[in-house]
């Protein structure tokens, strides 16, 4: 395809969510948040604030630093991978997806359901450069790596787990029903692409039949499709692109686990095993997975760390003083991302909404 050529791109409909369907998210966000910080509270009263403090101290700014840097690359990576996983003859820098990537972290983090506009907001982040469809299908495009990649290191570190040491059988059977899910979904997944299912498009379409929404899905149900055929042509047009979004999705998660093993190195008296870090890490990906409805996942990743360092025999209150670090790291990305939205004059409505994409 030359780089004059043009892909005709429908416009998307915005649609408006009922006031009752906001009221209920509304609620159901504020009771997400409020259980969240009832759990960290928790956590806080039984550990101790002066060992926390303790170990946050140890951290110091120095090391801080390093973490901050730490996610920084780990943005790149994401930010690369993203940048190659776009259809020619669009194109995007690393100027256009590293600020997008920290946008939609910190809309991920920051409000309840997060995740679920997360994807838009990058595409709305960068709909001044491609289209608001092409954004989106590359966007989805990288995630299907990142899912690969995050669901096999889940699924070692549940393994590992188990393997090597002795857990209560509700726990042994909740680790091996993720791991069965985990392995399904992937299945599901791997099949969906190369047979190249248009499961969206004809569920849209299914209901455009029955009359059902057709003022939206009078040219939304085509805007879908073209979604689908972005992605599954990804799959045929790109095979060399495979391999490298692969190994950086598996970097971004070994970066992870440096991570880990840098703040336990810091916060305990030993220096701690790779294999303990990357025990940390994986349930830590998993719980993000899980709970990413939660904002910040505040209270459950405590809970997660503390369950791996009480399964170590390092104790709880490494394990809580770890996640609560990592939530400062969290939190200092969330407020750059703020500024990048602030700065570029992005609203919420404006990303729920998806705007208007050009031609």
């Amino acid at each position: 395809m030359s780089s004059e050529t043009k892909v005709q791109i429908p416009k998307p409909q915005s649609s408006k969510i009922h006031p009752k369907n906001i009221k209920r998210l509304k609620i159901f966000g504020i009771t997400l948040t409020l259980l969240g910080i009832g759990l960290f509270g928790y956590f806080i009263y039984s550990v101790g604030v002066t060992e926390i403090l303790d170990g946050i101290a140890r951290i110091g700014f120095d090391g801080f630093a390093v973490i901050i840097l730490l996610y920084f690359v780990r943005i790149l990576i994401r930010a690369t991978a993203w940048k190659l996983s776009v259809y020619e003859p669009y194109k995007l820098g690393l100027r256009d997806t590293v600020p997008a990537v920290i946008i939609g972290e910190a809309m991920s983090s920051m409000i309840p359901l997060g995740i679920l506009i997360s994807g838009t907001s990058k595409a709305v982040a960068v709909r001044n450069r491609v289209p608001l469809v092409v954004g989106l299908s590359s966007i989805a495009t990288e995630n299907l790596f990142y899912s690969l990649g995050t669901s096999l290191f889940i699924i070692f570190g549940a393994i590992s787990l188990l393997r090597t040491f002795e857990l209560a059988e509700g726990w042994v059977i909740t680790i091996d029903v993720l791991i069965g899910v985990i392995f399904c979904f992937l299945l599901f997944c791997i099949l969906m692409i190369v047979r190249q299912w248009h499961f969206a498009s004809g569920f849209c379409e299914w209901l455009y039949n029955r009359k059902i929404g057709r003022n939206i899905l009078e040219d939304g149900r085509l805007h879908v499709r073209l979604f689908e055929n972005f992605i599954y042509g990804f799959y045929r047009r790109y095979p060399k692109r495979f391999l490298p979004i692969f190994l950086l999705q598996i970097v971004f998660h070994l970066l992870g686990v440096f991570e880990a093993w840098f703040i336990l190195s810091k916060i305990s008296d030993l220096v701690p095993a790779v294999f303990t870090a990357f025990l940390l890490e994986s349930i830590s990906r998993l719980i993000t997975v899980v709970f990413k409805l939660v904002p910040f996942v505040i209270g459950v990743d405590e809970a997660g760390a503390q369950f791996i360092t009480d399964t170590l025999a390092i104790g709880a209150g490494i394990g809580v003083t770890l996640a609560i670090i990592r939530k400062g790291r969290i939190l200092f990305w969330t407020a750059v991302g703020l500024i990048f939205i602030v700065k570029r004059g992005l609203s919420f409505k404006e990303i729920t909404d998806a705007g208007k994409s050009d031609d």
